[in-house]
């Protein structure tokens, strides 16, 4: 594989992961209170990872030159528009659970360290691959296009959280109270430790992050294999993770056609990375970046449009102003085991 590469001395790595420690730190710390955090708010949050993450941008172009700058932003675009994904399915948990809006975010923020932990573990084993076997390059991209054809073609399909087999197992294993006390994720009862039905949303947030971790590291993997540049990548991508489903969350129901879109950019990561390893070779990184841009534009530019006679309803209204969800009625309904809320 043809491929950017470029030493990075041990401090780096350490730098920038004490760096996204203190981040998450600093998050941690101002929503310890619990309050229900309204689109203002998140909107400024957001505002601000997106200006960490392309700054970083910005740092490697003055140390390693404009391959790795663009090489990263292709990355983290691709990443920042797959995690408009796992918003939906945060939505459909949270749902699904009648989460209260105030415990929402300490759900995310253990999920997005989590889902931190997996996406190292999963860069270094699929870069080894990559690197060692050039035929997993065909595994992985074809991995990639049948993810996206999914994506296409069955994005209406039924999700139910607690059929989860890693929820079920879970319930199995610990002993469970069906209720929420608090912001806990345990309590004793008569001297046991039991996991409260927050621990299992937390749960069922971590498992369906894992397989969100897969597609989007791999298609990642597709740009470049430089295990530095996929981290941090992903990490600022995620990092704002949490603010960005609290700005989204009221106008999901208008990205209609958005799945289109990144079903297309999981195929072209895919016929990327297979192209990489025939004469073809690597396609050029301002390509990708094309691509990636125009793609997350129309389909999200295509989505606002034929919906856009839908907005004025009060839910939606009073998330852009920052008060409370007018779902939050809907989410504190009774739900059945067998499916989603009535």
């Amino acid at each position: 594989m043809n491929e950017l590469s470029f030493a990075v001395p041990l401090w780096v790595w350490a730098a920038v992961t004490v760096g996204i420690g203190v981040m998450l730190a600093v998050d941690l710390i101002a929503h310890r209170d619990n309050h229900v955090i309204g689109f203002r708010e998140a909107a400024l949050w957001s505002g601000l990872w997106i200006a960490i993450g392309l700054g970083f941008g910005l740092i490697l172009l003055a140390w390693q030159g404009g391959e790795a700058s663009s090489t990263y932003y292709a990355g983290y675009l691709i990443e920042k528009a797959l995690s408009i994904d796992n918003v939906f399915v945060f939505a459909l948990v949270f749902s699904f659970f009648a989460v209260p809006d105030a415990y929402q975010h300490k759900v995310l923020f253990w999920g997005v360290l989590g889902a931190l932990a997996a996406r190292l573990v999963f860069i270094f084993i699929g870069a080894e691959l990559l690197q060692v076997f050039f035929w997993t390059a065909y595994l992985f991209g074809a991995f990639l296009i049948w993810t996206g054809w999914k994506m296409a073609v069955s994005k209406d399909e039924e999700v139910h959280p607690d059929r989860n087999p890693v929820v079920r197992l879970v319930k199995k294993l610990i002993p469970t109270d069906p209720k929420f006390h608090g912001d806990k994720f345990f309590i004793r009862v008569s001297g046991k430790r039991v996991a409260t039905l927050l621990f299992v949303v937390l749960v069922a947030v971590e498992a369906t992050d894992l397989i969100f971790a897969v597609d989007s590291v791999a298609a990642v993997l597709a740009i470049t294999t430089n295990t530095f540049i996929v981290w941090t990548a992903n990490a600022f991508a995620v990092l704002g993770l949490r603010s960005l489903y609290f700005c989204l969350a009221g106008l999901l129901r208008r990205f209609t056609y958005l799945h289109y879109g990144l079903a297309v950019l999981l195929a072209f990561a895919g016929v990327k990375l297979i192209l990489s390893e025939t004469p073809v070779g690597k396609l050029p990184i301002p390509l990708t970046l094309g691509v990636i841009a125009v793609t997350i534009t129309v389909s999200i530019a295509w989505s606002l449009i034929a919906t856009r006679g839908e907005g004025g309803d009060r839910g939606e209204a009073d998330d852009v102003t920052g008060t409370e969800r007018d779902d939050t009625a809907s989410r504190s309904q009774p739900h059945h085991p067998e499916g989603r809320p009535s």
